[in-house]
């Protein structure tokens, strides 16, 4: 059985959706997995809740790149039951990334309770953490250009003299240039990462609310493609 006419037309137009699926669940995955590092790498943000949408973009995208394949054959072979098994993975590919979306758009809410608990933890390990829980700090920062939760004073217990604070709080980091200097604006940050933090994470978690959304739209047009080509193919059949 072949296709005519403006079914020919749906079903390379469905390959071509295919083929940009293929391409937007790679870009999920890349997307997933640069969230995730930033959450837990750069941010050290460390409560779980944080990791849910994240995680479920990549677990799509991973699903996504591999349904893609699954649909350009059965678009290719004119396969009624591939093509109809390719739009049922897609349709709850779609409710899995919309419920994703709303999770991250819930999440955006409790951001500012998890980055404060987050970074006090933060700051009552540091003294007994080991060299790359700390490298990872003093990273966080010196690209932030803050200090403490809120502010420098944070680190109060951070040595004894209740003055000194890391050296990545410095405006120019050295050696045991923040042993005493707390409150010394001319060579500490005052103002604490809390803030800056909130702003980074929001933005990424914007980032991935829009790639699941657009990614959602795009979708639907291929469930759209591949029902119209089901109802061709199977009227194919029936005129055999």
């Amino acid at each position: 059985m072949s296709l005519e006419g403006g079914m020919k037309c749906v079903k390379y137009m469905l390959f071509f959706f295919n083929f940009i699926f293929w391409l937007c669940g790679l870009a999920l995955i890349v997307v997933g997995i640069l969230v995730q590092m930033s959450l837990h790498s750069t941010l050290m943000i460390s409560d779980a809740s944080a990791s849910g949408a994240p995680i479920v973009i990549i677990a799509v995208g991973v699903v996504i790149f591999f349904i893609a394949f699954f649909g350009c054959c059965g678009a290719w072979k004119e396969s009624y039951c591939m093509v109809t098994m390719f739009a049922i993975l897609l349709s709850l590919v779609i409710i899995v990334q919309i419920a994703a979306a709303i999770a991250g758009y819930v999440f955006r809410n409790k951001v500012s309770d998890v980055v404060q608990d987050s970074l006090a933890d933060m700051i009552s390990r540091y003294s007994n953490s080991s060299a790359e829980f700390k490298a990872g700090v003093d990273a966080m920062q010196e690209d932030l250009k803050c200090c403490g939760v809120n502010n420098s004073s944070d680190w109060r217990s951070f040595q004894p003299d209740e003055t000194s604070v890391p050296d990545s709080c410095c405006l120019n980091v050295s050696t045991n240039c923040g042993v005493g200097a707390m409150t010394d604006s001319a060579k500490v940050y005052q103002e604490g990462c809390r803030s800056a933090v909130e702003d980074l994470l929001r933005k990424n978690i914007q980032w991935v609310i829009i790639a699941a959304l657009v990614l959602a739209l795009v979708e639907i047009m291929g469930v759209v493609f591949a029902c119209v080509l089901m109802r061709g193919i199977r009227s194919g059949y029936e005129v055999m």
